[in-house]
């Protein structure tokens, strides 16, 4: 008589989300930020580089595993295009393209060469680019007309689509240089700058939103604590975008407009730097009262990365602009915050994909928590 023994089927992608590409992104971030510092060693650049081609590898991974899902649960698949809480995600696609790009320039070509480096982040940034103003506008589109978004629903997962375009705006700057001198990279700079407004305006319209739901509603869910450091992606992003095109105006933008623009790179950075380490003071206090109250893993630990390095590129610009110590000390300090996080995140979704619980289909979570609970703690 044989014994039957049951089995738990291994999870499929059906429940694989956009919101994955949120760990290419603080992957590839820990590298570029990384090389963006002053300090440069053998072996820093050997680590950066493995970092970078682990970043690499994911996307394309990825890539085909979302493939797979919109060609085998398309049901899943517009599901979460209807979804509020999903949706903003599909602007991590765009990012997560452009991240890996921006390292592959940065970082990667001492290993595939710098020709092959630059195609490379062209298409990436490219394609980055033509996606993040499509989740720019489509976005913000359905949630107006298709979605139904409760009072206390706003989040700050909602910027992540319109912060895609500053992505753009903050590595573009990067392939200015190997553009044809003249009209090329004159119009480069100032697509970018462009792209800069786009997001930063959509972020001033949305950030108000946030703060009132925080204000008015109380805390965010425990799962849904990490997410408020998505609010440093735009300030840290914008921070570096604007000190990036300075960099690449020298050369490509005339004069009035190239001197303006590596001031405006200090007079804006410098504010909005300040700001973001306000927010980081806010955030992590609600993150430790979340993790007192209970707080287990969840891919929203993800946010702990790139935002945090974007604020690293930010503080590093502003350090090679202003040439002060303090700068290049608080890019690395935030850059050892980000790389502790992006241990913990990637060890605990490791150990999650081991063991198929983040491939499971999601457990509803209540959209706020008692008003008693909220007040009180």
């Amino acid at each position: 008589m044989s014994t039957i023994h049951a089995t738990r089927p291994r999870p499929g992608v059906r429940h694989l989300g956009p919101n994955w590409y949120a760990t290419v992104m603080g992957t590839a971030i820990v590298a570029s930020a990384g090389a963006a510092l002053p300090a440069h060693s053998p072996l820093l650049r050997d680590a950066y580089e493995a970092v970078w081609a682990l970043a690499a590898l994911a996307l394309l991974v990825l890539l085909g595993a979302r493939a797979t899902h919109w060609a085998r649960h398309p049901d899943q698949a517009r599901r979460h295009l209807a979804d509020p809480a999903v949706a903003p995600f599909y602007g991590c696609l765009a990012m997560a393209l452009m991240a890996v790009g921006g390292a592959t320039l940065s970082v990667g070509s001492g290993v595939i060469g710098e020709r092959t480096a630059v195609a490379a982040d062209a298409v990436l940034w490219v394609a980055g680019t033509v996606i993040g103003l499509g989740a720019a506008a489509a976005i913000p589109y359905l949630m107006v007309t298709r979605h139904k978004v409760a009072a206390d629903g706003a989040s700050p997962v909602w910027l992540l689509p319109v912060v895609a375009p500053m992505v753009s705006a903050a590595l573009g700057p990067a392939l200015v240089p190997h553009l044809p001198a003249g009209e090329w990279r004159s119009a480069m700079v100032f697509g970018c700058y462009a792209l800069f407004g786009m997001s930063l305006l959509a972020t001033l319209v949305i950030l108000p939103a946030v703060f009132s739901r925080l204000v008015h509603h109380g805390p965010l869910p425990l799962a849904l604590t990490p997410t408020l450091f998505l609010v440093l992606g735009p300030l840290g992003q914008s921070t570096t975008a604007v000190n990036n095109l300075a960099d690449a105006a020298q050369g490509a933008v005339a004069a009035p407009y190239a001197p303006a623009m590596a001031a405006f790179a200090v007079l804006y950075g410098v504010p909005v730097i300040g700001f973001a380490l306000l927010w980081l003071a806010l955030a992590t206090a609600m993150v430790v009262r979340a993790f007192r109250q209970g707080m287990g893993f969840a891919m929203t630990w993800w946010a702990f990365t790139f935002p945090l390095g974007t604020c690293v590129t930010g503080a590093a610009g502003l350090a090679r602009h202003t040439g002060l110590p303090a700068f290049t000390g608080l890019a690395t300090g935030l850059y050892a915050l980000l790389v502790v996080a992006w241990a913990v995140a990637a060890t605990r979704t490791l150990r999650g994909l081991v063991s198929g619980r983040l491939l499971e289909a999601p457990r509803p979570a209540p959209s706020v928590l008692p008003r008693a609970t909220v007040r009180t703690t």
